[in-house]
């Protein structure tokens, strides 16, 4: 099965906020639904060596992914084809035990829907194989990549091919949610903070 994730880029990630602009544009959120959010993390140190990064958030396409497991109807799901957890409007009711579950906090509810929502890696612009998510091809600073981690001449591969391991990270995994997306962030701009 596919490994369908982003590698995103913090050496080049400006926290412009595109990215979320162009989810909410391209998926038509309403007000306060969010599929995609950037964190400031930090300033920390001491001035005057200080360090801050932007961190953007989104579904991080979990391997192990507690959202499916604990959805009562099915609709929190992994598709089969491509690999991507998606959530199915239709069988959602609304429980927000995804939600929960997720430790990222990268789903959303839709109060007139009454459904959770979250990042499908813009599913229906990808699953012609060539297009890539909005979020990915409105960056400005060509921070975001797409792409499957088991292709090696995916965007993806690619792009963390050039980094040493030193620059390439996870968010946490407390329950051992094995996250797919990938953080590029070199120690010379800024060292990586596991606890946010």
């Amino acid at each position: 099965m596919p490994k369908k994730c982003l590698v995103i880029n913090l050496d080049r990630c400006t926290g412009c906020d595109s990215c979320i602009v162009s989810c909410k544009f391209e998926n038509s959120l309403p007000l306060g639904v969010y599929y995609n959010r950037v964190l400031a993390v930090g300033p920390t140190g001491t001035y005057p060596d200080i360090e801050r990064y932007n961190l953007p958030v989104q579904c991080q396409q979990c391997e192990h992914a507690r959202c499916i497991e604990v959805c009562p109807t099915g609709a929190s799901y992994r598709d089969t084809e491509t690999g991507v957890v998606l959530v199915n409007r239709d069988d959602c009711i609304g429980c927000r035990y995804c939600m929960y579950a997720c430790p990222y906090g990268v789903r959303s509810f839709d109060k007139e829907a009454g459904v959770v929502g979250k990042c499908t890696l813009c599913s229906q612009l990808t699953a012609d194989g060539y297009s890539k998510p909005a979020c990915v091809h409105n960056c400005p600073g060509s921070a975001r990549f797409y792409g499957d981690l088991e292709d090696p001449e995916s965007d993806v591969s690619k792009e963390l091919a050039k980094y040493d391991d030193e620059c390439i990270h996870q968010l946490p995994a407390p329950d051992g949610e094995a996250p797919l997306t990938r953080y590029i962030l070199s120690p010379k701009y800024a060292s990586w903070k596991e606890n946010l």
